[in-house]
């Protein structure tokens, strides 16, 4: 089970006072910040009330991309239930996702609660249905074929600036890596910009990595495991594009 599996789902008990007495905590290790207004797509996922298997409650949070007015996809591990298993279904008691807010201490873009989920039979990727449809944001195009090797993919994300200590961020950053290898269900990728180690650390599982031919975003994967951030060893995104066929008979069934 990769480091980034591992870190979604960590606690989130100490966020608040942490955030109240440090400096925020930036996702994407060694990324960017993101200019307000662009990639809007983006989502930051919050889970409260987790349940454990110990009869407790945790929170945690993941993020993600919208791909049609009421629906984001994410990684497949960010719903699972108590014993580890992914499921179909919200499992905290309360699972909102933010869209079109680069600095999440604003007020722009919306905030919806998760109401159902679809869970990919054959990849680390997830479909969450939000309350109410997003009519003011663009989704993100899902690609149908899947990058070559060389390719250099976009992510965005609103995770951690590291490992050690890890705390969800409160502004969007980005990064870019490369595509070393590409294999069923899963692309192989390594930091580029701004650095070599420009890597997603914890809490960026489910964000989306994105080609940007002629400016278009096209969805190529989604965040899913490696090793702790930064790194410049191989990352590990869920493939869309072999799933695409899936991905649009959730999000636009036939009547």
């Amino acid at each position: 089970m990769g480091n980034r599996i591992r870190w979604a789902v960590a606690a989130l008990a100490l966020v608040g006072t942490l955030a109240g007495t440090a400096t925020p905590a930036y996702a994407i290790a060694n990324g960017e910040p993101v200019p307000d207004g662009h990639y809007r797509f983006s989502v930051k996922l919050t889970m409260t009330g987790i349940p454990t298997a110990s009869g407790g409650r945790r929170n945690s949070a993941c993020s993600g991309a919208l791909i049609a007015p009421n629906w984001i996809i994410t990684a497949g591990h960010c719903f699972r239930d108590a014993n580890g298993v992914r499921v179909e279904y919200p499992v905290a008691d309360l699972t909102t996702a933010t869209v079109g807010r680069t600095d999440l201490t604003g007020t722009g873009g919306h905030v919806l609660t998760v109401i159902a989920v679809r869970q990919s039979p054959t990849a680390d990727v997830s479909l969450a249905q939000l309350a109410e449809p997003v009519r003011d944001i663009r989704p993100i195009r899902v690609g149908t074929r899947a990058p070559k090797i060389g390719t250099v993919l976009r992510v965005t994300g609103y995770g951690s600036l590291t490992s050690v200590n890890p705390v969800p961020s409160t502004r969007l950053m980005t990064g870019r890596l490369t595509v070393v290898s590409v294999a069923d269900a899963v692309l192989g990728l390594n930091g580029y910009a701004p650095q070599p180690d420009t890597t997603p650390c914890p809490y960026d599982s489910g964000g989306p990595y994105f080609t940007e031919r002629h400016g278009v975003p096209v969805l190529a994967g989604v965040v899913s495991n490696g090793p702790s951030c930064p790194h410049t060893q191989v990352e590990n995104a869920a493939r869309t594009d072999d799933i695409a066929k899936w991905i649009f008979s959730v999000t636009h069934p036939r009547n």
